[in-house]
């Protein structure tokens, strides 16, 4: 090919560039600001060189851009349904010993936000479901939300996400199934247009309930009256680099049936697992089943680059007559176990390559939530602080001397977290 000119050359290079990113990526790309690049570079390189910028941009930009919302493997959800719970300040310095950095909470509490400050751990926090119609319908209202409870609380307190209603598709407010692309498309918009949207993700949580079957994990579907809302907003989450947030209890799964399901599969404990012949994959326990199964779904539905993250898991430790495995030695061990795994940092038997992550479920026992006994017994820590049972945590409940180093501990990581400094012994 001949060129005429700098401007011809560069003109062309412009609109193959522009067409192959992502539309997220290019509406604030200018023309003229592009264009006068590639001339300076033309005037002292060759057409080769042109060719391989081209190469190099358009590389980096088929795909949207991803926000890091999570780091690591382990997270945990910090639900405040409660009366009788430490203060978000005691929190982070229940957190922080922990050495738990990603948090989840279910809505936007400014108090929470304001204790989270300067303390380095990330937070995704969420948009009430009774918040989704509203926000659908109003993107004012949703530019407003995202002022007063994101970017006026940014960069000090790290939101890294927002979570776009809990569980709606499969629950039973069917008006709100139409509500929820509406939301989250709003909520970003929102947060693109306060240049926002490369430092917080949008997603949404889905429960069990939006899958035909799941066993074996391979024949995963999601439910035909599911499918019509669930495919857009694949779409749009595929659009902006979002992943497929997925609520996953294997002691929910376990108790509804016990007779089918090995209680050691379902705990992380030895047993023979189960074998999937349309795979060909075998599977030792049920939290990577219900994962792979999503994934399978996703595959199904057209979306099988989408990663899955497990936005709940847990097991309660206490329960009513009629719930015989929430005790607090099957709590134990399943969490005991499941931190275990996800510090391997490996993946699932389908998607080996893609690292589980999790966030626990949850922080406290709660004992305001409605529902069974088991529902208000899920904490890793119960209401004074203390742990619940041990999985390696210590609780703000200890003995005076263990009180007194871990409070020097956080003001010397706090001291060098602002002066620079470090504090000799306390390591």
């Amino acid at each position: 090919m001949a060129w005429r000119d700098n401007t011809d050359c560069c003109e062309v290079v412009f609109r193959i560039f522009s067409s192959a990113l992502h539309p997220h990526r290019c509406r604030n790309l200018s023309r003229h600001w592009f264009i006068l690049m590639l001339r300076q570079w033309r005037m002292r390189s060759s057409h080769l060189h042109l060719v391989m910028i081209l190469i190099f941009f358009a590389s980096i930009s088929m795909e949207p851009t991803s926000v890091r919302a999570f780091i690591g493997t382990y997270g945990i959800n910090y639900g405040r349904i409660a009366d009788n719970i430490p203060s978000p300040e005691d929190v982070v310095t229940l957190l922080r010993a922990a050495k738990i950095r990603n948090i989840r909470i279910y809505d936007a509490d400014h108090s929470v936000l304001k204790a989270f400050s300067g303390t380095g751990l990330e937070i995704v926090i969420g948009l009430p479901n009774e918040n989704v119609r509203d926000m659908s319908a109003n993107a004012s209202r949703a530019m407003s939300w995202v002022k007063e409870n994101v970017q006026a609380f940014l960069p000090r307190t790290r939101i890294r996400g927002i979570a776009v209603g809990n569980e709606v598709l499969g629950g039973m407010d069917y008006e709100l199934w139409g509500a929820l692309l509406g939301a989250a498309k709003n909520i970003y918009n929102a947060v693109n247009k306060l240049h926002l949207a490369n430092v917080v993700q949008i997603t949404t949580a889905h429960s069990q309930a939006v899958f035909a079957n799941s066993y074996p994990p391979s024949s995963c579907v999601f439910k035909e009256n599911v499918v019509q809302y669930m495919k857009p907003l694949l779409e749009f989450f595929s659009q902006i680099g979002s992943p497929f947030c997925l609520n996953a209890y294997p002691f929910l799964a376990y108790m509804y049936n016990p007779e089918d399901i090995d209680i050691n599969y379902a705990l992380f404990q030895p047993n023979k697992g189960i074998y999937d012949e349309e795979t060909n994959l075998h599977y030792d326990n049920l939290l990577d089943a219900q994962i792979d199964a999503a994934y399978a779904a996703l595959e199904d539905a057209g979306f099988k680059k989408m990663e899955v993250i497990v936005t709940e898991t847990g097991w309660a430790s206490r329960g009513d007559s009629n719930e015989a495995a929430a005790t607090s030695s099957n709590a134990r061990t399943y969490n005991y176990n499941l931190r275990k795994r996800l510090a391997k940092k490996k993946g699932t038997p389908l998607r080996p390559k893609i690292v589980v992550k999790a966030y626990i479920f949850a922080i406290f026992n709660e004992d305001q939530k409605p529902g069974p006994t088991s529902e208000r017994n899920y904490g890793l820590f119960k209401a004074d602080g203390s742990i619940s049972y041990d999985i390696g945590f210590h609780g703000l409940k200890s003995s005076s001397a263990d009180s007194l180093l871990l409070s020097l501990k956080i003001a010397c990581r706090i001291f060098e977290s602002n002066v620079g400094l470090g504090c000799v012994g306390l390591h």
